[in-house]
């Protein structure tokens, strides 16, 4: 196989008048996490499915290990494994019903499709529902189902569209793992994800994509430094030497300083970290007093917003809807 498992350049699908992925350019090396990350509309569920056959390119060129989606579908299908947003399992059966025809589909023995059953109940916590219909399933116990379903295989790429909708905080760890376990054993994965904490614990890097264009591309440290450096956050102790602190911190790192009277925090930005120390210092040899202190790197949080201008839970676009 080739060192990149995914190679997609100038993405194009349109749904009447609607351009939903507009030059969507995307490059997953091997043995990593890579995460399409944008609010609900922005086209990372249409890119999926081109990606992963579901849906014809209207323009631009994609392979898979080097094997193109238009031209050699079968052998695409062969190396992915894919799980979307929605369920895909069936109501009228258990969960291990549902399982245990997922893997026999794949080729697995009887034997081996209920010990696989099995073991991925247990790792989504779904054991004691193991016999129960699915339409007596809540709606987080439906997703963790079909994640489980989407696991019975570990191909050499796993496109995980959203997997983490829905579900609780432990379930959203246990996903977590169990994707950072794959990596380990060799899965690349590429998953989309409105959840900017995801996107910062689990990918090696990010897209952002809004509008059904790519704004942004790097690891999550890149684009935390892209929006600007570090913050120092402190709080005087005596807060009735707070302008005083404030002019002092100012003056000390050539910068634009702000205070917060009410919380009694000064906040300047930080072009080089080590220099806290040396402001510490000066700070003491003046007998200001210091009850908290702190250092931050842009969030993902600010890294959106500054990129798109909204919050990453806009929801103004609906063209996974459309899809």
């Amino acid at each position: 196989m080739t060192e990149l498992a995914v190679e997609a350049a100038d993405l194009v699908k349109t749904f009447g008048t609607q351009r939903a992925v507009d030059g969507v350019t995307l490059t997953v090396p091997t043995g990593t996490v890579y995460a399409v990350l944008g609010p609900n509309g922005a086209g990372k569920t249409t890119t999926i499915r081109m990606l992963t056959t579901l849906l014809p390119l209207d323009a631009g060129t994609a392979s898979i290990f080097g094997h193109d989606v238009r031209r050699e579908p079968t052998a695409v299908r062969n190396l992915i494994g894919v799980t979307g947003q929605y369920a895909s399992v069936d109501e009228d059966l258990t969960a291990t019903e549902n399982l245990i025809i997922f893997a026999r589909l794949l080729g697995l023995t009887r034997r081996a499709a209920r010990r696989r059953a099995a073991d991925l109940l247990a790792e989504f916590a779904l054991t004691e529902a193991a016999a129960k219909p699915l339409r007596q399933f809540s709606g987080g116990m439906r997703r963790r189902l079909d994640l489980a379903a989407g696991l019975i295989a570990t191909p050499p790429l796993l496109f995980l569209d959203e997997p983490t909708t829905g579900l609780d905080p432990r379930t959203r760890a246990q996903m977590w793992d169990t994707i950072r376990r794959l990596v380990r054993a060799g899965t690349t994965v590429l998953l989309t994800t409105q959840y900017l904490d995801e996107a910062d614990q689990l990918a090696d890097r990010i897209a952002v994509i809004d509008h059904g264009r790519v704004i942004a591309d790097g690891t999550a440290d890149e684009l935390k430094q892209s929006v600007g450096g570090s913050s120092l956050h402190l709080v005087p102790a005596d807060r009735t030497r707070l302008a005083e602190t404030r002019q002092l911190v100012a003056g000390f790192l050539d910068a634009e300083v702000t205070v917060t009277p009410e919380a009694g925090r000064i906040t300047a930005p930080l072009r080089d970290a080590d220099i806290t120390t040396d402001l510490l210092v000066r700070l003491r040899a003046e007998r200001i007093a210091i009850a908290e202190i702190t250092v931050s790197k842009p969030s993902l949080d600010e890294v959106f917003l500054t990129l798109t201008g909204r919050p990453s839970a806009d929801d103004t676009d609906t063209e996974e809807s459309a899809a």
